[in-house]
């Protein structure tokens, strides 16, 4: 009777085929930008995706950072793409597995302001109020504030949610500066971004991990793993890899984050207990 229920309100809510439904595979996107641009970048790539393999990959994210982390906590997502940090906290609890990541990247983060702003070194933003995405985005906000930590540099954070934020808040003078990355940087609207220079580069880390959930087939696991590696020497792979300012896909395994763990972060550790 309640297997009855669940079908037919399957059914009410417009889904032809319910148990297509069930299988669909979820793939979370860390919320650097807003939901509708990361929409736009990913879907098309999941649809290529979901034809290469027979399996129904779905686009999903969160509308920040923080909820993102609360839903990989709970394992919300079969498959994630997430930041480094994320990625060495969520392979603890509940257990993510790299099985990819961007190839021939080094991931860092950027301190930028308005182009027409007198600032030329970092040291001049002492006592200033910066702009980050949230307080765990690895390269955008953990490093630029350790490395000015660092240095002495001692700045006030608001955080604003998302990396188009920043750089949208930059732009218009609400902030004298802002963290971010080179990637999404370079995806904001041209309008916002020829407004801002780049005026501080962090070190260089292991980029983004590209992680399945362990309770996701070890078949579905392989071939998902393999579609995303085939993308590199696919015309059309290349070109959808080419919107998110992908090189290409190379495998990942976990020890590929060591440099990250050797930061000894906890920002998040009270979020595992």
């Amino acid at each position: 009777m309640r297997l009855m229920i669940k079908l037919s309100l399957l059914l009410l809510m417009g889904l032809s085929n319910p148990v297509a439904y069930a299988d669909t595979l979820t793939f979370g996107i860390v919320p650097q930008q807003s939901a509708a641009k990361l929409a736009k970048l990913w879907t098309p790539i999941f649809s290529y995706l979901s034809d290469k393999t027979g399996e129904s990959i779905r686009f999903s994210t969160a509308n920040d950072i923080p909820t993102f982390e609360k839903r990989l906590l709970t394992g919300e997502y079969d498959f994630a793409y997430m930041n480094p940090y994320h990625y060495t906290v969520f392979h603890q609890v509940p257990g993510y597995e790299a099985i990819a990541k961007q190839k021939d990247k080094r991931i860092k983060g950027i301190v930028v302001v308005r182009k027409d702003s007198p600032l030329k070194e970092l040291s001049e933003l002492n006592g200033q109020t910066l702009a980050f995405p949230s307080p765990a985005a690895f390269a955008a906000t953990v490093l630029p504030r350790a490395g000015m930590a660092l240095d002495g540099i001692n700045v006030t954070p608001q955080f604003v949610s998302s990396h188009d934020s920043v750089y949208l808040g930059v732009s218009r003078g609400f902030f004298v500066a802002g963290g971010g990355v080179i990637r999404t940087f370079n995806n904001t609207s041209p309008e916002v971004r020829d407004q801002l220079r780049v005026l501080w580069s962090t070190p260089t880390y292991t980029p983004h991990a590209i992680a399945v959930h362990p309770r996701v087939s070890k078949d579905k696991v392989e071939k998902i793993q393999q579609a995303l590696l085939a993308m590199n020497n696919d015309p059309e792979g290349r070109a959808l890899l080419e919107t998110i300012s992908f090189k290409g896909i190379e495998l990942a395994q976990n020890a590929d984050w060591d440099d990250v763990r050797a930061l000894n972060i906890k920002l998040l550790d009270d979020l595992l207990k």
